[in-house]
């Protein structure tokens, strides 16, 4: 996090296009707000957008505008964000979600600065913003897979900043959990609360997969319902003590190796017919699986279906309107892997979607 913070310093000093990286709740806005509020552009607008929150046809009039009657219910001029954050610096978020029609447009601006308003007629006078995008996707192996095109991803990543997940960052877990205690209190006027030693243990021992977002949450929740001055464990939510409890179970489950359970789920999968959902989903959650071991057993089955996911779906026992879900999953946890390394398999292999070979041996987890 001190190199997190050397690497702010040095991209406020610039005006150069940030991309920033990390997963879900780890920070990316507050990390782009403070590079913005360190900036000679300060004192000009910041304007975020989540790009994955808005429909591509309402992203293109949000960003750059429309003139009115362009289209229904364009009742008036919208100048767009762009326009609105002259000066400033504009965040997109989840930038890696939009279509590659939105990328074309994108690139065309971070070219030549200028805006094609919908309906309008030639672009005006270029606009002066500074542009940070954000991500929780590997933007490399989706410029690979042709999801994402690759001027774009070049023009973006000029200065990239990658934010660790709360678990990689332990000692910041207490000094975070004292400061939202503090602040909650404050804004919902209750009096401050102090964690036992045993709530501690057991929030600092957690693994936060939601990371700082989630913290902030649960830190809110436990501000409003506990009445007494000090935070016990039995206050603290279940899905916390669940998995304090199931870690205590890892030494009957260090007897049976990574490599046995990996076999045993593309067992379950490929001839026991089972949902991936039912199968391999919950020993991941649970962390009997690690992501290694699931990128295994992804890699397994795209070697069947030669790279297609929507026939791994059909392979892995799920319905096909579960195809968004299945790779949003993937992609969350970064084990999303490029399709056209698999295209290139023997043309014969093509028999294995149809009848499951046996399940390959894994390499064991270290």
């Amino acid at each position: 996090m001190q190199a997190l913070h050397l690497d702010i310093a040095s991209a406020a000093r610039s005006h150069a296009k940030v991309l920033l990286t990390g997963e879900t709740g780890v920070g990316k806005e507050v990390v782009a707000r403070t590079v913005h509020e360190r900036s000679a552009r300060q004192a000009q607008p910041f304007v975020t957008i989540n790009c994955a929150g808005v429909p591509d046809s309402l992203l293109e009039s949000e960003l750059f505008g429309h003139t009115r009657g362009s289209f229904t219910d364009a009742y008036r001029d919208q100048p767009g964000l762009l326009r609105q954050a002259h000066g400033g610096t504009v965040f997109l978020d989840e930038v890696g979600e939009t279509s590659l029609r939105m990328q074309a447009l994108l690139l065309r601006f971070l070219e030549t600065g200028e805006i094609q308003t919908i309906g309008g007629g030639a672009g005006r006078a270029p606009v002066d913003v500074r542009v940070i995008t954000a991500t929780n996707r590997n933007l490399a192996e989706a410029v690979a897979a042709r999801e994402f095109r690759e001027d774009l991803y070049y023009r973006l990543n000029v200065l990239h900043l990658h934010i660790p997940p709360l678990r990689d960052r332990g000692d910041d877990i207490e000094r975070l959990l004292e400061y939202y205690l503090e602040d909650f209190a404050e804004q919902h006027g209750t009096q401050p609360l102090t964690l036992s030693r045993a709530a501690l243990d057991l929030l600092m021992s957690y693994s936060w997969p939601g990371n700082v977002r989630e913290l902030r949450n649960v830190v809110e929740r436990l501000v409003l319902r506990v009445t007494g001055s000090v935070v016990e464990p039995s206050h603290v939510p279940q899905e916390i003590l669940k998995a304090d409890a199931s870690s205590h179970d890892e030494p009957e489950r260090a007897n049976v190796s990574h490599q046995q359970r990996i076999t045993v789920a593309l067992d379950r999968l490929l001839k026991q017919k089972e949902s991936f959902w039912v199968t391999v989903y919950p020993m991941f959650m649970s962390r009997d699986i690690t992501r290694d071991d699931l990128r295994f057993i992804v890699r397994a089955g795209l070697e069947q279906t030669r790279g297609s996911y929507r026939v791994l779906l059909d392979l892995f026992n799920m319905a096909p309107e579960d195809y968004k879900r299945f790779l949003g999953f993937l992609r969350q946890h970064d084990c999303h892997l490029p399709f056209q390394r698999f295209r290139m398999l023997n043309p014969g292999s093509r028999a294995a979607v149809a009848r499951p070979a046996p399940a390959p041996t894994p390499v064991t987890a270290s």
